[in-house]
């Protein structure tokens, strides 16, 4: 088998993707697309449209989505330039050791996330067919390791599929289900019995997604340009992001369902809502599946494709558990990972001015301890600090690494001298 024939040799792992693997617009924005297209951001579209006006709703998505954007648009930028998934570009950051703890957290979680997908699909599906809970589980769960265990053009095909159908299929639905209220004046005039706050509706549209965009990197990096990949990551999270949060709007202000697969099976589109069901965590789970294989492979050293199919095999195993018992875990998890992205944004464009020298000529420390304080703090941060945690985690952490690189930068002058 030849080198671009074999998988584990297609993904570049362990280093930079190479110019003849570089994709154009449509099929990194099919990607980026499905990458957004997340069951669990209608959930919170649905929190946002059953508190929020029309009005102060548009708002917040547009500024959410503008903090979104430009995150994801600066990593897919370094991606592209440098040709490196996150957990490589965490080693000029962290060191070579110390990338293994954004590796391990990166990984871990979406591990997490892949099994409670599987169930988020199973469980709905086996109430409406009766077809016995493990037996959709496997099924779920091998046919979404499948797709990411052939990469990235498993992914490309798949988002050529399921972008079109989900967002056709849903959008139909929506339609049905606001004309049984008395039409779109009737939802333009819906007013929240109990509201949100402009900074917790904020707060919620910007850490629906703020996580996994920390991962796209391992995506971006396969742009042929820079361009392509900033506009892309940027469109495809403006487009991809509202309409999930407008589908969730919109379903729960007028059946009480945010996520529209639930509307559609009310509605008796079976098939139609399987389908839309199956389609729309499969995007998200091969991705987060795909991302995971890169973060363990960086930790072992071993193939992308081995460390995913074991990965898929945990998750689906540990499915039906980590539905039940690990989101709450997983969610905490989830405010660990957006100052890894920031320490990366920081190191580059701010500590190294953009340059950074051939992979094959790089060389590490084994642990970057300035990094790994500016990630906790930018971790407390989120936590205890009063206003919007996302974005407390991103700019603490980010501030914290930049004053403490050039604390200790001046200090070893100081020695030296």
């Amino acid at each position: 088998m030849s080198d671009q024939q074999n998988p584990a040799n297609r993904d570049f792992a362990l280093s930079p993707v190479a110019p003849s693997h570089r994709r154009g617009f449509w099929a990194m924005f099919a990607v980026m697309l499905g990458f957004t297209f997340f069951s669990a951001s209608m959930i919170s579209g649905g929190t946002l449209g059953t508190g929020l006006t029309i009005k102060d709703f548009l708002i917040v998505i547009l500024f959410g989505n503008l903090i979104l954007g430009a995150y994801t648009g600066l990593l897919g930028y370094i991606a592209a330039s440098t040709g490196l998934s996150t957990h490589l570009l965490a080693r000029y950051a962290f060191g070579e050791k110390g990338s293994y703890l954004a590796s391990f957290l990166l990984g871990i979680t979406q591990v997490g996330w892949f099994g409670v997908g599987v169930t988020m699909f199973a469980l709905p599906v086996q109430k409406v067919t009766g077809i016995n809970i493990s037996i959709l589980i496997v099924v779920a769960g091998l046919l979404m390791t499948v797709t990411a265990y052939f990469g990235i053009k498993a992914l490309t095909i798949l988002s050529f599929i399921a972008v079109p159908a989900i967002t056709l299929l849903g959008s139909l639905s929506v339609f049905r289900a606001v004309d049984s209220i008395g039409g779109w004046d009737e939802l333009i005039r819906y007013q929240p019995t109990d509201t949100l706050s402009l900074a917790a509706a904020l707060t919620i549209v910007i850490g629906s997604f703020i996580s996994g965009g920390t991962l796209t990197p391992d995506f971006a990096r396969f742009a042929k340009t820079k361009g392509i990949s900033v506009i892309t990551t940027v469109i495809a999270f403006f487009i991809g992001n509202s309409l999930m949060f407008a589908f969730g709007a919109a379903g729960a202000v007028a059946t009480g369902e945010s996520d529209i697969a639930e509307v559609m099976f009310l509605q008796g589109l079976i098939i139609p809502a399987i389908i839309v069901l199956g389609l729309n965590i499969w995007t998200t789970n091969d991705n987060a599946l795909y991302a995971s294989g890169l973060g363990f492979s960086n930790i072992t050293k071993l193939p992308k494709t081995v460390t995913v199919i074991f990965n898929g095999i945990l998750g689906t195993v540990m499915a039906l558990w980590l539905y039940y018992h690990f989101i709450d875990w997983l969610t905490f998890l989830g405010s660990t990972l957006p100052p890894i992205g920031a320490i990366i944004l920081t190191d580059y464009f701010l500590i190294r001015r953009g340059k950074i020298g051939p992979w094959s000529e790089a060389t590490f420390q084994m642990i970057n301890w300035v990094a790994i304080l500016a990630w906790i703090g930018g971790v407390i941060l989120a936590i205890f600090a009063p206003g919007i945690p996302p974005l407390n985690a991103i700019l603490g952490s980010g501030i914290l690494y930049a004053i403490l690189t050039l604390i200790t930068a001046k200090k070893e002058k100081v020695y030296a001298d």
